[in-house]
């Protein structure tokens, strides 16, 4: 009797050992809610990221992308704040900017910019504005002169569609008659395209490194009046920096203050992040594998085959920044409640 039940305490014991080795993940999904619908960067770089990720998670876990448009990424950064469960399983690809709308007090935002779980971006972004070649813009200056102010498709205030210009309207006293509403890049392309809409806002890599954009810059369709990167992109070599414009109007302290406040959206880039209170070895996993997968050598070659610029940042970093973001005097809130048409 003794050796039967030293024989199950062995077995159980065995048992208990064997379940602890194995990975969390093993025979799971990973759900990636996109803020946007299919088609534009935001979509496009979470799927290439969900094909590639998988082999560096213990467990080997399937990656399943689903999207879920609305107010600019707010409707799935609210879901996975708040509804979904912090167990690692769900995750969302939003718009970077979405901490402009927690900073001014916008009544849709119901999470906490510092407490997402930041797991990593594959890039850092430089905003710019492109407007159609047989628009009556033809220069920076020119949006400045003229009597009607050109039309921008925008899919919300996160987005670079919206704050980019936004920014510019504030710092030097443009104006744009933006309209709001597209789901994704696609469809405000398209806008553009039909001729509904003049121009947008975009990042350098969605606009040089998917369609149409290539195209557009290849046929001269459009052209870039203006960028945010510190310096000129080889690939738009005529158009000034915000930075360099600001440098030409003597923009005073609190302007600049505000530019870098706004664009450090830019930094966020692509920005994965889960619920608050994923368990700690979770998040090692996820960041830990997330940017080793940033590593693939067919995750670079795609990047590369499509004109992206990989500049990845680690969740750590994110996690960092998102805490010095939200931290503003009330003089700069102010101004980014007028960007933002509060």
């Amino acid at each position: 009797m003794k050796g039967i039940v030293f024989v199950f305490l062995f077995f159980l014991l065995g048992s208990s050992d064997l379940q602890a080795q194995v990975p969390f993940y093993q025979g799971k999904s990973i759900r990636i809610v996109v803020g946007f619908a299919p088609g534009g960067a935001v979509d496009v770089w979470a799927r290439v990221v969900a094909r590639y990720w998988p082999k560096y998670i213990p467990g080997n876990p399937d990656i399943i992308v689903q999207n879920m448009p609305g107010g600019g990424s707010m409707i799935a950064a609210n879901y996975v704040y708040g509804v979904a469960k912090p167990d690692g399983l769900t995750l969302a690809s939003i718009a970077p900017a979405l901490y402009f709308d927690q900073l001014i007090g916008r009544k849709e935002v119901q999470f906490d910019w510092t407490k997402f779980t930041w797991i990593g971006s594959p890039e850092q972004i430089d905003e710019l504005l492109f407007i159609r070649a047989d628009a009556p813009y033809k220069t920076f200056e020119d949006i400045g002169k003229a009597a009607e102010p050109p039309r921008c498709a925008a899919t919300g205030p996160a987005s670079a569609t919206y704050y980019f210009p936004k920014l510019l309207e504030d710092v030097f006293g443009l104006k744009f008659n933006i309209v709001t509403g597209y789901p994704g890049g696609a469809e405000a392309d398209l806008a553009i395209e039909k001729g509904e809409m003049q121009c947008r806002g975009a990042s350098a890599s969605s606009f040089f490194g998917r369609e149409p954009g290539r195209t557009w810059a290849k046929t001269g369709f459009v052209r870039v009046v203006v960028q945010a990167g510190s310096k000129r992109d080889a690939r738009a070599p005529d158009a000034p920096t915000i930075w360099e414009l600001m440098e030409k109007e003597k923009t005073p302290e609190a302007s600049l203050r505000l530019a870098k406040i706004v664009l450090a959206a830019g930094v966020f880039g692509r920005p994965m992040v889960g619920a608050p209170g994923v368990p700690a070895d979770r998040v090692k996993v996820l960041r830990d594998s997330f940017m080793k997968t940033m590593d693939d050598p067919g995750f670079v070659a795609e990047a590369k085959k499509s004109g992206w610029e990989l500049n990845p940042v680690s969740g750590e970093r994110l996690e960092l920044l998102a805490k010095e973001v939200i931290v503003q005097p009330p003089e700069v809130i102010e101004r980014m409640r007028k960007i933002l048409g509060q």
